[in-house]
């Protein structure tokens, strides 16, 4: 299901995972723990598509079965395009002030009008050279940066220890987003979206804003849209540091339930011992590694 291999991630000199190689199973569930600073969130965040890790040969980054890494990279593909680029606009740059220089000190009266015309040529071949360049590289970006977004958006679901409810929609309509931004249909996703709710306890609540909401229930409405769109894998960071016991007890009986009946795999950070303790692995991190 997922498979790391060599992940190294650098904030200016700090190098904050120092070649984490990881494989997940399908249907496991596997606890990612250590103390503040070892690199679990990074880690959380890089697997889940939400960073990028340094650029390696050796490093690699599967998600059943898509390359993740070049979904990520658009540098190589636009390395001779950028090249090319850099070379036309230096080479009018350099012959801009040669013609200025020569303008300047050398000119005759009979070459004026010449060199004018000669001189709105060559400040026009960057201008153009630029234009070209960019439009070519902020479309194959956007391209990219789409096939990333549909991705992650159909195949990851994500919670967090702050649920990011939007304060200003209603709960079915919170877990709905994910889908609409797939395209879904408004009426077959509304549907769903209650069938979730339901089956997490809380059809009761579906016309409900966040802040009519326990914060249990409100985490529980981010389970929901992280379900919306089925996805193979959900990433968990700290999803219940922001709970009271019994909600967070309740939180942890419900991942289990989930894997057991729809057999998504999850991947949670946390501070938790019982949790790490619940899960099929846990994995320790110290100083940017996997401890073994």
């Amino acid at each position: 299901m997922i498979h790391a291999k060599n992940i190294h991630k650098f904030y200016d000199k700090l190098e904050v995972l120092k070649g984490v190689d990881l494989h997940i199973k399908k249907g496991e569930i596997v606890s990612i723990v250590g103390a503040s600073g070892a690199g679990k969130t990074t880690l959380l965040q890089i697997l889940g598509t939400l960073d990028t890790p340094e650029r390696n040969s050796a490093s690699s980054l599967s998600i059943n079965g898509k390359n993740i890494l070049r979904l990520q990279d658009i540098e190589n593909d636009n390395s001779k395009e950028e090249k090319t680029f850099k070379i036309v606009t230096w080479s009018g740059v350099i012959y801009i002030i040669i013609l200025v220089v020569y303008l300047l000190f050398f000119r005759t009266k009979i070459l004026d009008e010449t060199l004018r015309l000669v001189t709105l040529g060559v400040l026009f071949l960057p201008i153009v050279s630029m234009f070209v360049y960019y439009n070519r590289y902020f479309k194959k970006k956007s391209k990219q940066d789409k096939i990333l977004s549909e991705f992650r958006n159909l195949n990851l679901g994500f919670i967090f220890q702050f649920h990011q409810l939007l304060p200003e929609f209603t709960a079915l309509e919170n877990v709905c987003i994910p889908a609409f931004m797939a395209n879904k249909p408004k009426a077959q996703t509304e549907k769903e979206a209650k069938k979730i709710l339901e089956y997490l306890g809380l059809s009761h609540r579906i016309h409900h804003k966040p802040s009519e909401l326990s914060g249990g229930e409100q985490q529980r409405v981010a389970v929901a849209r992280a379900l919306i769109n089925k996805p193979d894998v959900i990433f968990a960071d700290e999803p219940s540091g922001n709970l009271d016991t019994h909600s967070a007890e309740n939180l942890h009986q419900l991942f289990f339930k989930l894997r057991d009946e729809f057999g998504q795999t999850f991947v949670i950070v946390t501070h938790n011992e019982e949790l790490a303790n619940m899960a099929d692995r846990k994995l320790v991190m110290v100083d940017g590694q996997i401890s073994n």
